[in-house]
């Protein structure tokens, strides 16, 4: 009998595997970060940068079709101002991870209660803990808009211009240092043309413009 218990628990787990892969995903969409720290740069600006820059980021989620938890989020879009204590990214250049992190969402203002709840909770999932502590969810009309050259997004005291090309120009000894912070496919590096964070809840404020310090790509959940 124990025996037969164990085949059943090891057949189960050896297919688990083969049924995540196979699983569809329930909410696919679009994501763009931006940086206050740039990914892709010679050595001498990123030891300029590890420990001062990079302690901020921007993230935005648009949902193209999908439901979670039975709600549908086609269309809507959820936003996230982020700050921490260090570089977002000090772990992948050998230090320790962020002690605090927190962050501002911002929900699309056509959301029903129910949809807000969902998209908080993507966000929450897909930014493998870099949300951190929620400060606020503030609902906001979310412009998201993309095209063959640029991904631009508003919303609320958050804002960002990516441009999806970049030059990878390797003559100066530039290096990609950093990964997306966010669960994300197909992740391509791009340029913030500008990004800008003018709120007052997380203490901080920031702006800045022409840096290789974004990232987009799809997502799904």
């Amino acid at each position: 009998m124990q025996k037969l218990v164990f085949a059943a628990v090891v057949s189960a787990l050896a297919a688990a595997p083969a049924a995540a892969a196979n699983r569809v995903p329930s909410v696919v969409g679009q994501y763009v970060e931006t940086r206050t720290a740039e990914v892709f740069t010679g050595g001498c600006i990123m030891n300029s940068e590890g420990e001062t820059g990079g302690r901020e980021a921007l993230m935005a989620w648009h949902i193209d079709r999908g439901s979670l938890n039975g709600v549908s989020l086609d269309g809507l879009a959820v936003v996230a101002a982020v700050t921490a204590d260090v570089n977002l990214g000090t772990r992948e250049l050998g230090g320790a991870a962020p002690r605090s992190i927190q962050s501002v969402l911002y929900v699309d203002s056509r959301a029903s209660t129910a949809q807000r709840d969902a998209l908080v909770a993507l966000a929450r999932s897909l930014s493998n803990g870099f949300v951190g502590n929620v400060l606020a969810v503030r609902p906001v009309p979310i412009g998201f808009q993309e095209n063959g050259h640029t991904i631009q997004v508003n919303a609320g005291d958050a804002s960002m211009d990516v441009m999806r090309h970049m030059v990878h120009d390797v003559s100066c000894g530039a290096l990609q240092w950093f990964h997306p912070l966010a669960r994300v496919s197909d992740a391509t590096l791009g340029v913030t043309e500008k990004q800008a964070y003018t709120g007052s809840l997380l203490g901080r404020k920031w702006e800045q413009v022409d840096r290789r310090s974004a990232f987009f790509g799809t997502f799904a959940f």
